[in-house]
């Protein structure tokens, strides 16, 4: 308890955000894997289990554009703790009879959450930017690094945790236990962030959403395409097809999923130093199109090897994992720049922006999983994941090379 107090005022609130932002993403992942697994179970399709979470995507693109703006107006301490709270009322719409849990009223929580989600994690990431030196480009790396890995190692045990909560206590005793845990955690946020957090000194006008910054566009537009390559076999073909075609139970996919987001986050937080920070850079454009390019590989020999029939369990899994150290990488890097290339004042508007482009991806990704995997199977989802990830390496070309901490350069 000492050594907490002794710690500066930057340090407690960055373990604030990080704390608020763990607790929000295992509910997250969570819930994702809960309803998944859930209404796969009661016979839908894999494109109707993809539809229940359009709305959670199409939401975060809003909510990313807004949020920025209120982030920047109201403080980043009010857009945490509102997307908390909303989390717990999405949690609590899910507790309703069974007879009225029916597909309109769960894609309604599902927006619910999305909107919560994207307002919890541009508040953490734009929060890191203001309580880092702007001179300490390393340091912002790691901080952002870490803070990105470990949330995705608590995704990971998110999606173990829905898959062994929907087995032991069943969809309702899930939900509800998540609730009131979160209950708890915004109560404690309400009372340990600073009011002023991220508060823009000039307040900024609703037209100011949209980025002037020709670093942040080329970023964002590769951070699309990105995300919409793991999403597009990864969040319902994948899981659908280790059930139905290994045999996978609950608990086994759910499992696997799980050790996956862990091993993507424990790569994130190295990011720094595979990346070249140990020895004394930071990272820039080209370092982000070397990396887009290595990552195309993975999914087009997991294709063939699915084509050809041969090993396709041990290929897949295999395959699967240097997909995810490799995505991870790529992730990081990304999260780097963007909170990097934001100016100071008003650093959620860049970031808002940013990540609205990442739910862009989410959605694009999301709709085609789905569809694909029903209509073609997992090996077009594949293949599209390639070509979105070449789409991401050509727009890299256009990323600046050892650039400054703000940009303001336009289009």
């Amino acid at each position: 308890m000492k050594r907490l107090a002794s710690l500066s005022d930057d340090i407690k609130q960055y373990l604030v955000v990080t704390g608020n932002y763990w607790a929000f993403t295992l509910t997250d992942g969570a819930l994702r894997m809960l309803v998944v697994l859930y209404f796969h179970g009661l016979g839908y399709s894999p494109l109707e289990v993809a539809m229940l979470f359009i709305f959670y995507e199409i939401f975060g693109v809003i909510t990313n554009l807004i949020g920025g703006w209120l982030g920047a107006r109201l403080g980043l301490n009010r857009t945490m703790n509102i997307g908390l709270f909303m989390q717990i009322v999405a949690l609590g719409m899910l507790l309703v009879p069974s007879a009225l849990l029916t597909v309109p009223w769960v894609m309604a929580a599902q927006a619910l959450s999305g909107i919560a989600k994207d307002l919890n994690k541009m508040s953490a990431k734009s929060s890191i930017k203001l309580l880092v030196p702007s001179d300490a480009q390393g340091q912002l790396y790691k901080w952002v690094a870490i803070l990105t890995g470990s949330k995705n190692a608590l995704k990971g045990a998110g999606f173990f945790l829905g898959g062994a909560l929907l087995t032991i206590f069943g969809f309702k005793g899930a939900v509800l236990g998540m609730a009131v845990a979160l209950l708890l955690v915004w109560i404690s946020s309400l009372i340990s962030l600073k009011k002023d957090l991220g508060k823009a000194k000039n307040k900024p006008k609703f037209t100011e959403i949209f980025s002037k910054s020709r670093a942040i566009n080329y970023l964002s537009a590769a951070r699309m395409f990105l995300f919409g390559s793991r999403d597009v076999w990864f969040v319902v073909a994948l899981p659908v097809y280790l059930a139905s075609e290994f045999g996978w139970d609950h608990w086994t996919v759910g499992g696997f999923l799980a050790v996956w987001i862990i091993g993507y986050g424990f790569v994130q937080g190295l990011a720094p130093k595979l990346t070249g920070t140990n020895r004394g850079s930071t990272p820039d454009g080209r370092h982000a199109l070397a990396w887009a390019s290595v990552l195309g590989i993975t999914p087009v020999l997991i294709a063939l090897a699915l084509s050809y029939g041969w090993h396709a369990q041990e290929v897949l899994l295999g395959g699967l994992l240097a997909f995810g150290a490799l995505f991870a990488i790529n992730s990081s890097l990304h999260s780097y720049l963007i909170v990097s290339y934001a100016g100071e004042d008003g650093v959620s508007l860049d970031v808002g922006f940013y990540y609205m482009a990442n739910a862009m991806g989410r959605v694009i990704g999301t709709v085609l999983s789905g569809w694909l995997f029903q209509e073609y199977g997992l090996v077009i989802c594949l293949w599209v994941s390639a070509g979105f990830i070449l789409l991401t390496a050509v727009i890299s070309i256009g990323l600046p090379k050892h650039q400054s901490p703000t940009v303001k350069s336009t289009l």
